[in-house]
Parts: structure tokens; C-alpha cells; sequence
């Protein structure tokens, strides 16, 4: 009924609906260019006790959270005053750009200078124009013919990061949009068809970035929202009308133009609708995970999705109505009873040889999972940038000079009473006498350990404010008010399992005082227990989400579980694929680690096309199977009238996404491969393959449900 009120809403106000979309379009625009200006760094932040224990050490001890960090360096004929000169003029320089707060000078703490090499720490003001105040230090910094300054850190990676991904962003526009329109002109085999579903893209994007920019103002968004919003909104938005122009040519072979358009309406217009619940719900699914990363792109990508459906369903039969018989194919393919004859033979030869075609199926499947055993997640770090940006190479070498191969952790022991007592002193003592003793320490730095103090002497000196006043200097950097700080040194690097395991074990200890850690190692503990502990609930809302909508569509119980089992396939043969090029460093591709939320993205948003492809085969072999209750005839039939339209759509999704493969950001290229791997898996391997041999082994039981009798 809703598709017949929306058909005949096409037909009498076409001109209004085109004209509303056209000017959402005209709106949103215009914010659409703003995005960038509200998005922030990567979002893979948590609520944990990272966040509150870099709060105290910035408040507390003065020390900057997540700092820019320069880099100097001399050579060995540079004699030391004349380096530590260098440094002072650098820092002055420093010190006159507007967003520069506070500095820690190398001077100020043991450890951060050593022979060849220094470091300072730089803590950067108002969030929203870092962009500017790194671009104003990069030109400030001073030039030496002997000694060097260079400048990394968590801010000056992202920023490059950011400028990196809008250049990528826009280079796969341009190669993939045009690729998408020369598939879609050769597939309708004119212009006008082939101009609508880029058209939908458009308005669709456009509109979505738009929102978001609005959202923006009270969301923490993601930089990875400006990628992620184009890669799904193009290829969902070209194949929802693809769907639609096609079936509307189809029918336009038999029946007049209102006609043609409400029956697109009633079986095209409601594979949209489902496929695109489908893909709501496996987006959706992200959102479980409590990181502004997930929710900023999932909402991003939910919103396009949307505006996907909507323009599907309104603007492109209003389209449609005005176009009338000018969208009739000019050219019809060869057929076989009525079927284009490709698919019609592929479907058959595979329904003759079920059980050998499956074996087949799976066995490639099976080669593609093998690699998954050396899938090797990390959160995404300087590396993920290419090898001649200069705040890798300076990541590099401070990790070289300061870090090789450790993890420094600040532990911060806080009294449950106003003021510390011995007790206390007592507490922390010992905490740092088991610090000593654990193998996989490597060094300690306490007030303890500066002094050879005991927790009697430094209780007697803290209660006596002319000792305290006289020992300042050792004290202020590991003891303010009821806080004790505790520097650790541990063996491996941050993204290393023993390291995180250690920070889980030493949380998970019993003590007295009340523990906070920072540090890298702590935040990157944090952020993989809250992706992998929430995984789970991830994928069982997906999949009893789309089992119901898949019930509700087709009326069966073992179809949803077979569609969700071969896409869980294909997405885990996609996986298999992104560790055997990154791992390995395949293709002229730098080996790297999968960067941490690629897997949830490829999950949530191949899961969610996929789901895509299987309504649109399963909804011809449907329509068939309820005209003739012939399960095999059903199956040829729907593989017939959906085969050229998947391939097509499966062409035009991978033409937009696998442009990001060239990209600079390795997470850029990996979410690219990855998708574009996931989509041709499940066009070709199981769409083409593994659904008929399967549909005809399980024959009529692919359509039974209890409420049947």
C-alpha cells in the first residue's frame, strides 16, 4: 500500500520532489565544504582511568597531555653548552606562538636528554586551531647548519594524518566517480540512466556531510568520518537507484510508464527498504562500542544511509515519472526463455553440480581465511603515515633515542584521606619495592628512589613545612597534596600484549591507595578491551537484527541464517586478505599492523552491503518462487534478472572504494582493500556460486517457516 501511495505521490508532484531535493542539495552544500573545520583527531579515546589520570598528571604534576614534541638532535663535534644554547633559542622562539601554553623544557626532568639527542614538551591550548598553531611552529623553528629540531607527537601526526586524508579523499573522487558513471553508462547503455543513480550519490553525500556539520557543534567528530561518509553514500546511493532505474526499464518493456513505475515500486522500492534496514542495523551495531571514533562515523553513516533510501524512494521515481519512455533500453540483451542468457547458464550449471560447486566455494573461502591467524591489530600510530613525512621519521628516532622498545607509565597512588599520612608513605613504599623486584621492570623513578628515602623520613619531612620547603625540588615532581606519582620503565612497546597485560594485572592488584595509570601502554590497553569486550554484543545485534528483518522479507528461517553465514564468509575471507598484503607488505604496500577499527568498519559497512546484494538476488528469486513454488526455476529466474544488475552494482562499489587503496594513511588503504575484497568475495564467489548450489541442496526447505503449514 505504501509503495502505491508513493508511486502515485511520483506521478502527480514529480517537479515538487525534485525541486525539494535539489534544494536540500543547494542547502547542505554549502555546510558540506565546512566538515573539516568541526572534525578532530582519530576519536579512539575512552572514558577510562587514562583520561581522568592524564587530567591529574596536567593539572597536578604539569605535565601536558598528549604534548608536541620536539626533537633535537646534535652531532658529536657540537660540544654540549653549545646544544643546550640551541635548545633555549628554540624554546624562546617557541614560546611567542599564539597556542603554545606551557613548555617542559629538557632541563626540567631526568631522562629527557641524553648524549646526541634532547626533547621538549609543548602543550597546545584551543583544540580547534591546533591545525594552525603546528603550520605557525613548523616555520617558526629555527634552522642551524650542525644541529637539528624537528617536531612529532600525537597532535602533529593527526594533523598530517587529517591533511593526508582529505587529499585521498578527494584523488578517489576523482578517479572513482568517473570509473562509477563509464560502468553504469555501459550497463543502461545511455545517458539519462546512467546520470540519475550519480545524481542520487551526489545529493545524498552532500546532504549527509552537511548534517553532520551541524552535529558537529555538539558531537565529537571523527576525522574518519570524511572518508567513511563518501565511501558508503556513493556506492549505497548508486546502487539503490541502479536498482530502481533498472527494474523500471525492465518493466517499461511491457507495461506503460505508471505502471512500470509502481511495480518498480512494489518489488524494487521494497528490496531498497529492507536491504537498507540491513545495512542501518549492522551500522547500528558499531555504536555499542563507547569510543567517539565509532559513534561519530556510525552516525555519519547512518544518516547517509538514510538519505540514501529516502532519495531512492522519492527522487528517483520522481525522476522516473518525468523521464517516461525516454528511459526505455534501446538495446536488449541475448536471451534464454526470456532470460539474459549468461546468468541464466551460470545458474544452471551450478544447480547441476551442487555439492561440487559448494565444495569449490568453501575451499577458495578457506584459503582466503588461512592468513587470519597472523592478523595482527594495533592502534594506528606515526606509522600509519608514508615513510617521508617528517613527524614519522622524528617518531622514529625519539623512539630510538628515548623509548627502545619500553613503555614509560605514570602511576598515581591517591590518598583516600585529604592529606597523605604514613600510611600512605607506606603504601606507596612498598609499591615501589614491588615495582623493583618485577622482572619485567626495567627502572623506576620515585621520590623514594631520587633520595634513598625511606616512607618514615619522607612522612617527617612532609609534616614539617620548613623540610618540605627545603627538599621542594625533589619533591614537587612526584608528590602534590594527597597524590604520589610513580614513573615506571616496563620491557615492550606499548602495542605489545605483555605490556597491556601487565598494566591489567598491576589494575587488578589489591593496595591501599587508589591507583591511576597514564601513559601510552594504558591508553592503548584501554582502547583494545573496549573494541574486543564489546564485540560480541557487536555481532549478536547484528545478526538477530538481520535475521529478523531477512524473516519479516522472505518469510523463512533458513535463508536469514544462510545469508548471514556466507557473508560472515566473505567478510572473514576479506580479512584473510588485508593480513596476507599488510602483513606481509605485498604489492609494493609497506608491511604494517591492521590498524584497530578497521576490522569493525569493514564488518559494519561490507556486512551491511553485502546484506545488500543478498536482498536484491533474493528478492527476484522470491517474486519467482511466489508465482511458481518451483524452487530451482525460482533460483535460475531471480539469478538471471539480478546477475548483470549485482555485478554492476559490485563494479561501482569497488570503483569507489578501492581508489582509497593509493591513499597515504595506511587505515585509509586498509579500509579500501578491505571493502572492495569483502564486495568482489561476495559478488562473484558467493553471490554467483555458493547461494544456488545451496538454495537447490536444501530445495523446499529454503522457504519454510513455522507459521506455514
Amino acid at each position: 500500500m505504501i509503495y502505491r501511495i508513493i508511486c502515485g505521490l511520483s506521478l502527480k508532484y514529480a517537479k515538487s520532489i525534485i525541486a525539494a531535493w535539489l534544494c536540500v542539495l543547494a542547502v547542505f552544500s554549502v555546510f558540506a565544504w565546512k566538515l573539516p573545520t568541526v572534525l578532530q583527531d582519530h576519536g579512539l579515546t575512552t572514558d577510562g582511568t587514562y583520561a581522568r589520570a592524564q587530567s591529574v598528571l596536567a593539572a597536578e604534576f604539569h605535565t601536558p597531555s598528549d604534548p608536541v614534541i620536539l626533537l633535537f638532535e646534535r652531532p658529536e663535534q657540537v660540544s654540549r653548552a653549545d646544544f643546550r644554547r640551541f635548545i633555549e633559542r628554540t624554546l624562546a622562539t617557541v614560546q611567542t606562538v599564539d597556542g603554545v601554553d606551557r613548555i617542559v623544557p629538557p632541563s626540567s626532568r631526568a631522562g629527557m636528554e641524553q648524549d646526541g639527542a634532547a626533547f621538549a614538551l609543548l602543550s597546545l591550548g584551543n583544540a580547534a586551531a591546533k591545525s594552525d598553531t603546528i603550520a605557525q611552529l613548523r616555520r617558526m623553528l629555527p634552522q642551524d647548519d650542525r644541529m637539528t629540531v624537528r617536531m612529532t607527537g600525537k597532535p602533529v601526526v593527526q594533523d598530517d594524518v587529517n591533511r593526508t586524508s582529505h587529499r585521498d579523499l578527494f584523488r578517489a573522487e576523482l578517479i572513482g566517480l568517473p570509473i562509477a558513471f563509464l560502468i553504469l553508462w555501459i550497463s543502461f547503455g545511455g545517458l539519462l540512466a546512467a546520470a540519475i543513480p550519480i545524481a542520487v550519490g551526489m545529493i545524498g553525500v552532500a546532504g549527509t556531510m552537511g548534517i553532520m556539520y551541524w552535529i558537529g557543534a555538539s558531537m565529537e567528530l571523527s576525522i574518519f568520518v570524511y572518508n567513511v561518509i563518501p565511501m558508503v553514500g556513493l556506492a549505497l546511493s548508486i546502487d539503490f537507484a541502479l536498482l530502481m532505474v533498472s527494474r523500471f526499464r525492465e518493466q517499461l518493456a511491457v507495461s506503460a510508464v505508471e505502471q512500470a513505475l509502481l511495480t518498480t515500486m512494489q518489488t524494487s522500492g521494497r528490496a531498497v527498504f529492507f536491504s537498507s534496514l540491513c545495512v542501518l542495523l549492522g551500522l547500528a551495531g558499531t555504536l555499542f562500542t563507547r569510543m567517539p571514533l565509532f559513534r561519530s562515523v556510525a552516525v555519519g553513516a547512518i544518516i547517509v544511509v538514510a538519505m540514501s533510501m529516502l532519495l531512492t524512494l522519492t527522487f528517483v521515481p520522481a525522476f522516473l515519472s518525468l523521464a517516461g519512455d525516454r528511459m526505455r533500453a534501446k538495446r536488449k540483451p541475448r536471451n534464454k526463455g526470456g532470460q539474459p542468457w549468461f546468468w541464466y547458464r551460470v545458474s544452471a550449471y551450478v544447480m547441476k553440480r551442487p555439492v561440487r560447486m559448494a565444495l569449490i566455494a568453501a575451499a577458495i573461502l578457506i584459503c582466503c581465511l588461512f592468513p587470519l591467524t597472523r592478523l595482527n591489530v594495533a592502534v594506528p600510530d606515526a606509522s600509519s603515515l608514508p615513510k617521508h613525512f617528517e613527524s614519522r621519521q622524528t617518531a622514529e628516532a625519539f623512539d630510538r633515542y628515548f623509548a627502545k622498545g619500553t613503555s614509560q607509565l605514570h602511576l598515581i597512588g591517591a590518598s583516600a584521606n585529604s592529606a597523605l599520612r604514613l600510611e600512605d608513605w607506606t603504601n606507596a613504599y612498598r609499591a615501589v619495592q614491588r615495582l623493583n623486584r618485577d622482572p619485567n621492570v626495567i627502572r623506576v623513578d620515585s621520590v623514594f628512589t631520587r633520595q634513598q628515602l625511606t616512607a618514615e623520613t619522607m612522612d617527617l619531612i612532609w609534616r614539617n613545612p620548613e623540610l618540605r620547603s627545603k627538599y621542594g625540588a625533589v619533591l614537587n615532581p612526584f608528590v602534590q597534596g594527597n597524590k604520589i606519582l610513580i614513573t615506571v620503565t616496563v620491557a615492550g612497546d606499548p602495542n605489545s600484549q605483555r605490556t597491556m597485560e601487565w598494566v591489567r594485572n598491576w589494575e587488578s592488584q589489591p593496595s591501599e591507595l587508589s591507583w591511576l595509570i597514564a601513559g601510552e601502554a594504558k591508553y592503548r590497553q584501554e582502547v583494545f578491551d573496549e573494541v574486543f569486550n564489546r564485540l560480541g554484543e557487536v555481532i549478536l545485534f547484528i545478526f538477530a537484527s538481520n535475521f529478523v528483518v531477512l524473516f519479516v522479507a522472505f518469510r523463512s528461517i533458513l535463508i536469514p541464517i544462510k545469508t548471514v553465514f556466507m557473508n560472515l564468509l566473505s567478510l572473514g575471507a576479506s580479512f584473510g586478505i588485508l593480513a596476507w598484503i599488510f602483513e606481509e607488505g605485498r604489492f609494493g604496500i609497506e608491511p604494517s599492523a591492521i590498524a584497530l577499527m578497521i576490522p569493525v568498519f569493514v564488518f559494519g559497512l561490507a556486512f551491511g552491503v553485502s546484506m545488500d546484494y543478498g536482498v536484491f538476488l533474493l528478492s527476484r528469486i522470491y517474486e519467482a518462487y511466489q508465482r511458481t513454488h518451483h524452487n530451482e526455476r525460482s533460483v535460475g529466474e531471480g539469478m538471471a534478472l539480478s546477475g548483470k544488475l549485482i555485478t554492476s552494482a559490485a563494479a561501482i562499489m569497488i570503483a569507489v572504494t578501492v581508489p582509497f587503496a593509493w591513499g597515504g594513511v595506511a587505515g585509509v588503504k586498509q579500509l579500501g582493500i578491505g571493502i572492495s575484497a569483502a564486495i568482489l568475495i561476495d559478488a562473484t564467489i558467493v553471490r554467483m556460486i555458493l547461494v544456488p548450489a545451496l538454495m537447490k541442496l536444501f530445495g523446499k526447505w529454503n522457504w519454510w517457516s513455522p507459521a506455514k503449514k
